[in-house]
């Protein structure tokens, strides 16, 4: 057959890469509304308040600085970090007629989405306490679902993308389902709004959150059942014990450089999505409905770059544009950090955002994926040894260390001060952590990288010409 590997095994077309993109546009909408609203329902302004928002759980710092839903999301994030080698190691050995991904994805699933809508139901009795400690079981499970699905389904991007070109293709598909799926994310207190004089501003949240969650099941759904996998992925199971295996991906040096500065990378953008709409409401004096026409007009000017960056990555190789991206992202988090000042218009503020954070969101959208896969490929060349899900898992590791890093330094950091200073202070301390990410990111090897790649495989690529 035209296309299939002398391994047997196919190259993806274009119809298992748009089914694929399905699955993260399911599991992005499940994500998003965890990370973008759970601070904000469980930790409410004062504008929340005046609209009649119940108070749930116990607010402002109880321990060293830290806030309840600080200590709990970290908790969360924690578990969900340390989980992932786990679940990595169990797919990247498992042994069935499916492959090695789609059984875990079509078993976690709607668990998945319905932890999804507990975390934010089951805590609403009238004790903080009890209600405490509800969210943190949620949360934790929450967690393990995601890990379940996330993790397996990730590492099939450098199993589907054989070749440099596809990797690039399929990471820029998956972008795109990503931040579609976050921006429907952000449509919860959009709808809830036409919901909340019928139902209070609790209810509707909670009976939105489980509309989207039902419509994010059904495209995960999709490639789990779409896909089958034994086509396309080499489905050779790794032998390498569990702690062996974290130990090998963690010694590869260019894994190094890469885990460092995505973990800089997620620190920052959670703190800019976690403040997202607190900025709006608390600096720029706006509803929190626009949220999601913020986030959408980012989503929509982004998508006019995803051509242009596709096909530079292309031709110039990738560590050049990603470095170009981190520091692109500063200049949008500084700008967050006086919007609401010199008399300009919240209306101009939020515009003016949303132009400069769509540049290198479809650059780091698109391109650490690839950047991933072309480390995991290398990974294989050189040791003989498939471990893509791990390699996924730690990166897994690194947004998680990022994001709860993020959710403690923003639940503590936004506190302080008075007339929105805290807010403030989260975009100046995410511009921080971005400007160190990209500086870190330019020792990444890329030209090492792709020679190892090319040489085994005998493909013409870009690299870097640095």
């Amino acid at each position: 057959m035209a296309g299939e590997k002398a391994s047997g095994t196919r190259l993806a077309d274009r119809r298992v890469i748009r089914l694929f993109a399905i699955g993260q546009l399911g599991w992005a909408i499940l994500s998003g509304i965890v990370s973008n609203w759970l601070v904000y329902f469980y930790m409410p302004s004062d504008t929340m308040l005046s609209r009649g928002m119940a108070v749930f759980i116990t607010q402002g710092a109880v321990f060293a600085g830290l806030t309840v839903i600080g200590i709990i999301t970290g908790c969360g994030r924690l578990l969900d970090g340390f989980i992932d080698p786990f679940i990595a190691a169990q797919s990247d050995r498992l042994k069935s007629p499916l492959g090695r991904r789609i059984p875990f994805m079509r078993g976690a699933a709607i668990p998945f989405g319905v932890m999804t809508v507990l975390v934010f139901v089951l805590p609403g009795t009238g004790s903080e306490t009890l209600n405490n400690v509800l969210l943190f079981c949620c949360l934790m499970l929450f967690y393990i679902t995601l890990s379940l699905y996330c993790t397996p389904f990730n590492a099939l991007i450098p199993e589907l993308g054989r070749t440099q070109e596809l990797r690039i293709d399929l990471s820029t598909h998956i972008s795109v389902t990503y931040f579609i799926g976050t921006a429907l994310a952000y449509l919860v207190t959009t709808v809830a709004a036409y919901l909340e004089p019928a139902m209070g501003i609790a209810g509707a949240f909670r009976v939105t959150v489980a509309v989207l969650a039902a419509v994010a099941v059904a495209c995960m759904l999709v490639p789990a059942f779409g896909i089958d996998e034994t086509l396309y992925a080499k489905a050779e199971p790794s032998s390498t014990p569990m702690f062996q295996s974290v130990a090998k991906t963690f010694k590869n040096h260019d894994f190094q450089v890469f885990e460092l500065s995505d973990v800089l990378y997620w620190v920052a953008i959670t703190m800019f999505q976690t403040g997202m709409t607190y900025y709006i409401t608390e600096l720029m004096g706006l509803p929190d409905s626009l949220s999601f026409v913020f986030f959408a007009a980012m989503t929509l000017i982004s998508l006019l770059f995803y051509a242009p960056v596709n096909m530079l990555a292309k031709r110039h190789g990738k560590k050049r544009i990603v470095a170009f991206g981190f520091f692109f992202f500063c200049a949008a988090f500084a700008v967050t950090s006086v919007c609401g000042m010199f008399g300009i218009p919240g209306m101009v503020w939020g515009m003016l955002v949303a132009v400069l954070a769509a540049v290198p969101m479809a650059i780091l959208g698109i391109l650490p994926q690839a950047v991933l896969a072309d480390i995991a490929e290398c990974d294989a060349v050189e040791t003989g040894e498939r471990r893509e899900g791990m390699f996924y898992a730690a990166r897994t590791f690194s947004m998680t260390l990022g994001q709860t890093l993020a959710m403690i330094l923003f639940t503590s950091i936004s506190i302080l001060g008075e007339n929105g200073m805290g807010y403030r202070a989260t975009a100046i301390v995410a511009t921080a952590f971005c400007l160190i990410g990209g500086l870190v990111f330019t020792r990444y090897n890329e030209r090492r990288v792709l020679g190892t790649i090319g040489g085994a495989s005998g493909e013409a690529r870009g690299g870097d010409r640095a």
